[in-house]
């Protein structure tokens, strides 16, 4: 008997069950791996602080600058390359961007010095800038609309697969030498290179939208529909239009009119590349998706930064032990990712027209509060099950968050709209982890300076959450209707 096989094969068939056949699990493993990548890259960073100190004479304001540039570097280059993405085959930008991923890993491992090191960091954001605005573009061809939030759940829980392989294995190679993490990242690389030069591209404007159950990954990217079987929990009586169009269709049943300035006058192809994105950030609820969103990332990034030496100082643990704790952790964060999309997908099908902006609100909100006693408290024991529980809180913020900015902007503008979000978003990535280490050594110091930074950068998430039920709660549903009205000029 094959073993590997016998043991391997129930669990496919349950994934399948679950995304909605092959095909559909097979865009979704790339898509998830391609961010794994980069959150493992940032995770490595951190997890190597210590050792990158020691070897290099440098300290955490130069720590959080090795995770700061390639954020910086990405946020310029998002701009042109949201723009490509909206015209270009985009899988092959993305096979090509992670292509040179490889390389700059390659060559973090070879440097010689703290320069080198931080010119190889230049290099990757370059590179990563693709990743945004490709994966939310085929995120909206690839899959039906009504489904967008529990996709994209699956997809983003890649950042935390990759954080904690970041922080886990790579750790552990950390103990070794601080190279030996960036080696590890090659190998990875290489094999998220591969599955992307053979996944094809899909027609834009969603003609290759899959259904559930289909098995054939080349019949999707020629328009196949797959058998048409429902995912699971989801409504069997909709018809094909509903299935495509469901924010629409509640917003219609709400008699919800558009926001004026958001329609767009003319079509997309007559408008030059700053006219488009200057139409992206009319759409208010966009404006305020974007900003949440940053704020979530911009916590989350000084986190990662210093996880593991918060965790060793804080709590009084081994490297192993600190690894563990966030590993424990990223399970939360990850089942919080799988819960969310698919929550605000349930209650938008129920008729809760701001289901998608109002869930993360919440649960961001909630997870600032139960940060706090987390961090105050000195017993790990006290502390893991508030941690995981804030971790799932704000790991189900982002799901519900991606799919509502898709609901308000059209499809042949996903690329660009999702370049500016990703430029704010790489900014808050390049600020957060300098910013995290100039508090913590410059300005609280002492045994106690991250945990004192933790707390004052909670700030952070308390306003997304306030922006996002005071503003885009109401502001969602008129951009929505805007983008229907403006439905026919991407042609």
């Amino acid at each position: 008997m094959n073993l590997p096989a016998t043991l391997v094969r129930p669990v496919a068939d349950r994934v399948d069950r679950v995304v909605g056949g092959p095909a559909r699990r097979h865009v979704i493993l790339v898509l998830a791996l391609v961010l794994a990548l980069d959150s493992a890259d940032k995770a490595t960073v951190g997890t190597s602080a210590t050792q990158l100190e020691a070897a290099l004479h440098i300290g955490k304001a130069q720590i959080g600058l090795l995770l700061a540039v390639s954020s910086g570097v990405g946020a310029l280059a998002t701009i042109p390359a949201g723009m490509f993405v909206d015209r270009v085959c985009r899988t092959r930008m993305l096979s090509w961007a992670v292509a040179g991923w490889g390389v700059a890993m390659l060559l973090s491992g070879f440097s010689t010095n703290y320069v080198f090191l931080l010119l190889t960091r230049v290099a990757l954001g370059a590179v990563v800038a693709v990743a945004g605005p490709a994966i939310a573009s085929l995120i909206g061809d690839y899959f039906p609309e009504r489904e967008r939030g529990r996709i994209y759940g699956f997809v983003l829980a890649g950042e935390l697969v990759g954080a904690g392989f970041g922080f886990v294995v790579a750790g552990q190679f950390a103990t070794m030498s601080w190279r030996a993490p960036f080696f590890v990242l090659v190998a990875p690389t290489l094999l998220v290179w591969w599955l992307l030069v053979r996944l094809p591209e899909p027609e834009r404007g969603g003609a290759s939208r899959m259904q559930s159950g289909l098995t054939d990954l080349q019949e999707a990217a020629e328009g196949g529909a797959g058998e048409g079987e429902d995912a699971p929990g989801e409504p069997a009586e909709m018809d094909d239009d509903d299935e495509q169009d469901l924010a629409q269709r509640v917003v219609r049943q709400g008699d919800v009119e558009p926001r004026e300035e958001a329609v767009l006058e003319g079509t997309v192809s007559d408008m030059s590349m700053w006219q488009a994105f200057r139409h992206v950030v009319t759409v208010r609820t966009n404006v305020v998706l974007i900003v949440a969103s940053a704020l979530g990332y911009f916590f989350f990034s000084g986190l990662r930064g210093f996880a593991i030496q918060f965790a060793k100082k804080h709590y009084d643990l081994s490297q192993s032990g600190a690894s563990a704790l966030t590993l424990v952790i990223g399970i939360g964060a990850l089942l919080g990712v799988l819960v969310g999309g698919r929550l605000a997908d349930r209650l938008l099908r129920n008729g809760h027209i701001s289901a998608r902006v109002q869930v993360p609100g919440v649960t961001v909100l909630c997870a600032a509060v139960i940060f706090v006693p987390a961090l105050l408290t000195t017993s790990v024991w006290v502390a893991i099950p508030l941690l995981v529980l804030a971790s799932l809180f704000l790991g189900a913020t982002n799901p519900p968050l991606d799919a509502a900015r898709l609901d308000v902007m059209l499809p042949c503008l996903w690329g660009r709209a999702e370049a500016v979000r990703t430029v704010l978003r790489n900014a808050g990535d390049a600020v957060a982890p300098l910013l995290f280490g100039i508090l913590a050594s410059s300005v609280f110091g002492g045994s106690t300076g991250l945990e004192y930074t933790f707390l004052v950068m909670l700030v952070t998430l308390f306003a997304g959450a306030l922006i996002t039920l005071l503003i885009g709660r109401r502001t969602y549903p008129q951009d929505v209707a805007a983008a229907a009205e403006s439905a026919n000029q991407c042609d």
